[in-house]
């Protein structure tokens, strides 16, 4: 099944349903190489689109231009390296999380963008792997913060990687409202890139941070 949406993020409601799928892709590689193997699936495979995507362009490699090529359900992708934070995104989220992580590389922090690709399955090793090598976490997101993705991330964190995070774990989602129709109040209840900088920077020079266990 396909959706399209532009304004409200469906990817928690589906998520948390058992026996469904749910794929969210950022860039046309992500679309072509996450439809393929959705189409191949024998499960029952939710695609998430955002609308807004459409207007954007993305460059193509020359490797998914082969027939053979597809991305793997339930694996993550590494957008950008980085060491000093880790921040993980999906769908149009991603964009914005590659532009913060530019924006953070001018002041010297240098910020991991994790493209989830896959809500369900959540690739928790890659997630965990790469946190403990920054051992900071932003979370990024257009949805609710009640029962988000984002909550299910901190969870796993928490659950594997505690004693590896150096601060407490951000969390950018949107406002807990209905997303307004208007468009100056619709940009309000959403994430910006300025949010996930600010968290960012917070995560990584903000009070409150925990001691280094390692």
């Amino acid at each position: 099944m396909t959706f399209n949406f532009s304004m409200q993020c469906f990817a928690a409601w589906y998520a948390s349903c058992p026996g469904l799928k749910v794929l969210a892709p950022y860039s046309s590689e992500d679309a072509w190489g996450l439809l393929k193997a959705a189409i191949r699936d024998p499960d029952l495979v939710v695609f998430l689109e955002n609308e807004l995507l459409y207007e954007e362009s993305f460059p193509v490699s020359e490797e998914v231009l082969d027939s053979n090529f597809f991305l793997p359900i339930g694996k993550a992708k590494i957008d950008r390296q980085g060491k000093d934070v880790t921040i993980t995104a999906f769908s149009r989220m991603v964009g914005y999380a590659l532009k913060a992580a530019e924006i953070l590389e001018k002041e010297g922090i240098s910020a991991e963008v994790i493209n989830l690709c896959s809500i369900r399955p959540l690739d928790r090793a890659t997630i965990n792997a790469f946190v403990r090598k920054t051992s900071r976490l932003v979370t990024v997101e257009d949805g609710f913060p009640q029962h988000g993705v984002g909550s299910e991330i901190c969870t796993s964190v928490i659950e594997e990687s505690f004693y590896y995070l150096d601060a407490p774990v951000e969390r950018i989602t949107g406002a807990d409202v209905p997303v307004p129709y208007n468009e100056d109040l619709e940009r309000k209840s959403l994430p910006q890139v300025e949010d996930i900088v600010r968290a960012a920077k917070k995560t990584c020079n903000g009070p409150g941070q925990m001691a280094s266990t390692t």
